[in-house]
């Protein structure tokens, strides 16, 4: 079958069972399903999710592909899991050499990482018809164990479904397809649903358990106390003794899965041809016994006054009075049945639809086995169900169907068969459940996405059994079994499977909808299509269950995805979240047209220029705030030729940053730039950062001067208390003022040149290393923003309504409207003269203000004496140079700086930050040092200030 379909009818040898029983290799339980409910409601999504099990790029890495192709023991294996596939639901029962095996010892489990569903899978039977039987819960009722039924379920198919007779529609927990998750949706999703799964077999393993007690009671029960009136009365019945009953066949699953799996593994095919003898007995049963009448358990006393039922044979009326849905009251429970309550039960023997993909590790080619096989043994459940549906429909009278939930016992040739098949489904079906969660189990445990909370359940013996597992998941199932209520634990069990199944439709779809290129699915039928039905129909369905129970179930997944997401380790396993936000956010910087830009939607986006972040910390934290849901990035020039480099050294460096971006918790981009000059890198920056629509439209650079540098990453409330930052920042040492500097006073201005030029607005930043962030300064203090808005370096021209002023003002709007610094007191202080009308312009600036909707104390100003040595400066430069142009900067002395830097010192005392008018650089680059020197002059001593220049209009007064 090397590469063949993954269904084939040869059985395996109990020669090969032994030899991989003995090294360590789990065969599956064999795939025993209860007689069939034969309205089998199988929604559209799980069909859709059966298609869609292979369109994975992957299900076996390369080298296990070629692996699993030679050898006669593995095809031997394969042939064995093929056959058991034939049991129907794609849930074929191999044996445990699948990649990752529980039992396999460490030279086959370095094989890969045990994931999330990289151990084998625990192929469980389905519910037994004993067990699917109940439509309303036990309430204290005894339910024969002859037969069971649908209570009025009509249409194509009768009300009928048989409680003790095996019927081939496996169930099986596919540990694979939650790796399959992990690995394609991310670590969270692949967590969360894996502790789903695990819950899932913990609460089938129960229900299987409370089924066989169920069974055992109705066959040997005491008739007072049972109700069955059974021939061989000798258990006494009650709900302590049923919990007892339970304990003690459940310790017997404990004793086999921690010793006896290889006893189980040979028991396997045993068990198979046992389930297939049943079946066949069942079906020659229906043509070679004749009509007969059927005794009602409980006699007259069912409900209905009739103590007797027929089995008609073939018969046409038959059929005819079976074809109407009648629902009706469940006799052993007295509750209502219902579509959602007959749905939850029956959707157990159904969950077997992702079993193909646990047999990648022996397949040759398993995209092409697994649909392949998977379609086929889907069809063949669904024909034996509908089949033995007919039958029913056809032979047994709805009173019959509806009162004796264990009639094929009386109907069969030899009624002990249907008996023999329920004991042997269901104990398989307990130690298989039993099996898959502790191996679900281990397998998170592996992955440590819950830290150390499965640390124990990692300790495996000398033949690779998780040991530990197993004993916890015994312990559950233990304390599930108190609960005594079949219908609730399937409902629960149903609504986990059904939201798995929705999840893998949504692990496919997102893959389609990510368009990513490793995603090439072979199986031709694939559509996406299919996925979203698949998604709608087992949403629609779990509400319709049980709409409290799916609502606890989908909260309690959202918890663990979010605590996934925040707190378990990263993985490399990659983000399907990554794909799709790359998708959709291409999609969107396409339409984001800049020459759709209007003033109104205005937003700072900003690029700061970082020599080193440890001399930084507090302004990047302030650009952060100033930025106002813009776009932000912190670029960084290394000096250094390409040339003579073995290789580019910016990838290893952007790793630091990132961490920086992470650990200071601010919504930034990195964008580093190797030049040969700090100028000729800025440029590239300036040309380059951003994309489409989302450029930096505002360059922040630190303040050029000598003040010794200072590191600020002890200081900053994002490293307080914790480890030393300079384990894990490995950024360049604090710069010397010994040392050379990579940055002269001339090259610094022409990058401020530079950046207006480019039609850039520019932020120069002092003494922000002094700044107390609003968080530090606690919630009740009211931080102060000063703005003084007139252009102090050019008093003669000195206005407030400029397109620089109007930057200057939205910017410190901007900042006292985000979240941090809400609190945040506006004042703005407006210099005047004493032949000025200060009345007239501070009635002008409120009603700016008024319009501009800033709210804001204004502060007027007198500033004679400072302008007062600006003119006697003005006077002297033209005396001796005949410089008598207004605005040359020449004519700006350091006296009127010093006065001007005193007034503000005076009028406006230790606010949080100030924001000051920045002059354009002058034209003439000699004057570049000056200028650099008068604006040293004029912020000397201020504190945390920040100089502002805008080019572009910012501001509107439209709504």
């Amino acid at each position: 079958m090397r590469g063949g379909s993954a269904v084939r009818s040869t059985p395996p040898s109990a020669a090969l069972l032994k030899r991989r029983a003995a090294s360590g290799a789990r065969a599956r339980p064999p795939l025993l399903s209860s007689p069939a409910e034969l309205r089998v409601a199988r929604p559209a999504a799980a069909a859709g999710a059966r298609r869609r099990v292979s369109a994975f790029p992957a299900a076996v890495e390369p080298g296990q592909e070629a692996e699993s192709g030679a050898g006669g023991e593995r095809r031997a294996a394969r042939r064995a899991a093929a056959c058991l596939g034939w049991l129907g639901a794609g849930g074929p029962v191999g044996s445990g050499s699948q990649r990752g095996g529980h039992h396999a010892g460490p030279g086959r489990q370095r094989r890969g990482r045990a994931g999330v569903g990289a151990q084998p899978a625990a192929h469980l039977p389905p519910l037994q018809q004993h067990v699917g039987g109940r439509r309303g819960g036990r309430a204290g009722g005894r339910r024969s164990a002859q037969a069971a039924h649908l209570p009025g379920r009509g249409g194509a198919h009768p009300p009928v479904h048989v409680q003790r007779g095996p019927l081939p529609a496996p169930r099986s927990l596919t540990l694979p397809g939650t790796d399959m998750i992990s690995r394609a949706l991310g670590p969270e999703f692949g967590g969360s649903i894996g502790i789903m799964f695990f819950l899932a077999n913990v609460c089938g393993s129960a229900l299987y358990v409370l089924g066989l007690v169920e069974a055992v009671i109705d066959d040997f029960g005491i008739p007072g106390e049972s109700g069955s009136g059974n021939s061989v009365p000798v258990l006494p019945s009650g709900y302590w003794f049923e919990v007892l009953y339970g304990t003690v066949i459940l310790l017997l699953c404990l004793l086999v899965c921690l010793v006896g799996a290889d006893i189980y593994a040979k028991a396997t095919f045993l068990i198979f041809v046992i389930v297939m003898g049943v079946l066949g007995t069942v079906c020659l049963s229906f043509v070679l016994v004749g009509p007969r009448t059927v005794l009602l358990p409980g006699g007259g006393g069912n409900g209905t006054g009739v103590d007797s039922a027929s089995f008609t044979g073939f018969n046409l009326s038959t059929l005819r009075d079976n074809l109407a849905a009648s629902y009706t009251v469940d006799y052993t429970t007295g509750r209502m049945m219902s579509f959602s309550t007959v749905f939850a039960v029956m959707f157990n023997g159904c969950t077997g639809i992702m079993a193909g993909s646990n047999m990648s590790g022996d397949l040759k080619r398993p995209s092409y086995s697994i649909p392949r096989g998977t379609i086929i043994a889907v069809v063949f459940t669904y024909v034996v169900y509908n089949f033995l549906a007919v039958l029913l429909s056809c032979t047994c009278e709805r009173l019959l169907l509806q009162r004796d939930y264990g009639f094929l016992k009386a109907i069969n040739i030899w009624s002990p068969l249907v008996t023999i098949g329920v004991y042997c489904s269901t104990l398989s079906a307990a130690m298989s459940n039993l099996i898959g969660a502790s191996r679900i189990l281990y397998a998170l445990a592996k992955d440590d996405l819950f830290g150390k909370v499965l640390v124990p359940a990692k300790r495996t013996s000398a033949g690779g059994n998780p040991w530990v597992a197993v004993v916890l998941s015994w312990v559950l199932v233990q304390l599930v079994l108190f609960s005594g209520k079949l219908n609730t634990i399937a409902a629960i069990v149903t609504i986990f499977f059904l939201l798995v199944y929705a999840t893998v439709d949504l692990a496919c779809l997102a893959l389609e909808w990510a368009s990513a290129p490793n995603f090439r699915p072979t199986f031709r039928y694939f559509t996406w299509h299919t996925c979203v039905l698949g998604i709608a129909g087992c949403t629609v369905m779990v509400f319709f269950i049980s709409p409290i129970y799916a609502s606890a179930s989908v909260a309690f997944m959202i918890v663990l995805l979010l605590a996934l997401h925040y707190l378990s380790p990263s993985s490399s396993w990659g983000y399907i979240s990554q794909a799709l936000i790359f998708h959709q956010v291409r999609k969107y910087l396409l339409m984001l047209d800049i020459r759709k830009e209007h003033v109104k939607f205005w937003r700072p986006q900003v690029l700061l220029m970082v020599r080193n972040p440890r001399t930084s910390m507090r302004l990047i934290s302030f650009i952060n705030d100033l930025k106002k849901s813009g776009l932000y990035v912190l670029g960084h020039v290394e000096l250094d030729d390409l040339d003579s480099l073995p290789a580019d050294p910016l990838p290893a460096q952007s790793d630091s940053w990132l961490q920086l971006v992470d650990r200071l918790n601010i919504k930034a981009f990195v964008n580093l730039t190797l030049s040969d000059s700090v100028r000729h890198g800025t440029q590239q920056l300036l040309f380059i950062s951003g994309l489409g629509g989302m450029r930096p439209n505002t360059i922040a650079l630190g303040f050029y001067d000598n003040a010794p540098s200072q590191d600020g990453l002890p200081q900053h409330p994002a490293f307080r208390g914790g480890k030393d930052p300079a384990a894990w920042l490995p950024f360049p040492p604090l710069w010397d003022s010994a040392q050379r500097r990579r940055l002269t006073p001339h090259e610094y201005v022409a990058i401020v040149a530079d950046a207006v030029k480019m039609q850039r607005n520019v932020l120069l930043a002092r003494a922000f290393d002094q700044l107390k962030l609003p968080q530090e300064l606690g919630w009740r203090a009211q931080p102060l923003i000063d703005v003084w808005p007139i252009n102090l370096l050019r008093p003669d021209s000195a206005r407030y309504v400029d397109t620089c002023s109007l930057f200057l003002l939205q910017m410190a709007c901007v900042l006292a409207m985000t979240r941090a610094w809400r609190r945040a007191h506006l004042r703005l202080f407006l210099c005047v003269e004493s032949g000025t009308r200060p009345r007239g312009q501070e009635d002008k600036l409120r009603q700016l203000l008024k319009d501009l909707r800033i709210l804001a104390d204004i502060h007027m100003v007198p500033w004679d004496e400072a302008v007062a040595l600006h003119w006697h400066s003005r006077k002297e430069a033209a005396s001796d140079a005949g410089l008598n142009f207004p605005g040359n900067i020449a004519c700006v002395s350091d006296d009127y700086l010093s006065a001007v830097n005193r007034l503000i010192l005076e009028e406006s005392s230790a606010p949080t930050v100030r924001f000051l008018y920045l002059t354009r650089p002058p034209a003439d680059t000699s004057l570049y040092p000056r200028y650099l020197e008068q604006l040293d002059v004029l912020t000397r001593g201020l504190g945390p200030t920040l100089l502002v220049h805008g080019v572009s209009a910012v501001t509107s007064t439209e709504l």
